[in-house]
């Protein structure tokens, strides 16, 4: 693979091997489980190892991957029972972040996410009732959330540590779902409380609104 040398001074060589990875393992294009042979990657991206290594060792802290003595690094594996396990960390966690949200959004940032939701609004998928994709970082609803909510940690575990697990649950579980029209609907009620500074209802509407996708997650993982 050609790398770039025209990168911005900011961005350095480990860095864009490691969104690259990422993506490719988020997306599935490399399996779960999978063993990653450091020798063919260095060759593939055109690298040093320790360039490499210090790229693995990013996506190790994203929960993506894992390493063993002796054996190197793997791409984790997905389960339902880590899935669900996820989820009760986000219901508790993202409801801290929505309560803040409430209190430390700025009138434009709460305006910025109203418009987020009209443009969720215009894909066919969601308009249709099958799915509620969107894409990451400002583009994602719960991101942006965590983002308002100025709390450093909160933002570190949620959209660092925890983040692209997530995505790849999302994307490798399926994101098709009937509940897609009512996940709308409980965002623009979740929005309405941050406005109104109401931390306490901001709060309760985002743990419920992730305890449901959780029960609908168990609820199909249960006719499979």
């Amino acid at each position: 693979m050609q790398t770039t040398n025209n990168l911005s001074p900011s961005i350095t060589r480990a860095d864009t091997v490691f969104i690259d990875l990422r993506q490719r393992i988020v997306e599935g294009d490399i399996k779960t489980g999978s063993k990653l042979s450091e020798p063919e990657l260095s060759k593939y991206y055109e690298i040093s190892r320790s360039t490499l290594r210090d790229a693995l060792s990013r996506l190790e802290g994203c929960g993506l991957l894992e390493r063993k003595a002796n054996i190197g690094y793997r791409v984790v594996t997905l389960s339902t029972q880590k899935l669900l396990e996820i989820f009760r960390v986000r219901e508790s966690l993202e409801g801290m972040a929505c309560r803040l949200a409430a209190q430390n959004m700025s009138a434009s940032q709460i305006a910025d996410l109203k418009h987020l939701l009209e443009v969720h609004n215009q894909h066919e998928s969601l308009q249709q009732g099958e799915a509620y994709i969107q894409e990451e970082g400002d583009l994602d609803f719960h991101f942006r959330i965590v983002m308002g909510s100025g709390n450093i940690l909160l933002t570190r575990l949620l959209c660092e540590e925890l983040y692209y697990l997530v995505r790849m649950y999302r994307y490798q579980f399926g994101m098709a779902s009937p509940r897609a029209k009512r996940a709308f609907s409980e965002h623009h009620h979740i929005i309405q409380a941050i406005e109104d500074k109401d931390g306490e209802l901001a709060e309760i509407l985002m743990r419920r609104h992730i305890s449901a996708s959780r029960k609908n997650v168990e609820k199909r993982m249960n006719t499979l």
